[in-house]
């Protein structure tokens, strides 16, 4: 059976799309700039999974809903985080402007989830947004293993 989605649904979900396409492109382009390679492979492996996260949205828009793999994987393959080094200027701004952006793509997440009829794509969107806060987490550690980030 085919998933028939409101009109509200499809728009909340184009966006979220749309969120995804930008974190794809901007995770890639930040691996490219980031000064330390431990970055680089950490925003390597987010790029990865947004794109896990704009393929099932599309097939949700296109009326069919498929499983995620939804193990702990990412916290299995996700890169390992040194402690003790100092972060340079170039990496603390692409930290923060994704650490910033994962944020808000993560809030706009509970808006769709709340609007959304069908209880499957609401797992599927509420484990998407739930990747996407540990990809905050991720940054978060980082930068606070590299002095950028202080919470106190």
């Amino acid at each position: 059976m085919a998933l028939i989605l409101t009109q509200k649904e499809r728009t909340l979900l184009e966006d979220q799309k749309s969120h995804e396409e930008i974190c794809i492109q901007k995770y890639k382009d930040y691996a490219n700039q980031a000064q330390d390679p431990e970055l680089k492979a950490l925003f390597s492996y987010y790029a990865d999974q947004e794109q896990q996260h704009f393929d099932p949205i599309s097939q949700i828009l296109n009326g069919t809903i498929s499983q995620l793999n939804q193990g702990n994987q990412q916290q299995n393959n996700q890169p390992q985080i040194s402690q003790g080094q100092t972060g340079n200027p170039t990496d603390y701004k692409l930290c923060t402007d994704q650490l910033m952006t994962e944020k808000y793509v993560s809030s706009t997440y509970n808006t769709t989830i709340f609007e959304f009829t069908n209880s499957e794509a609401r797992q599927v969107l509420n484990h998407i947004q739930k990747e996407e806060q540990e990809h905050g987490e991720g940054i978060f550690n980082y930068m606070q293993s590299r002095g950028m980030y202080n919470p106190k």
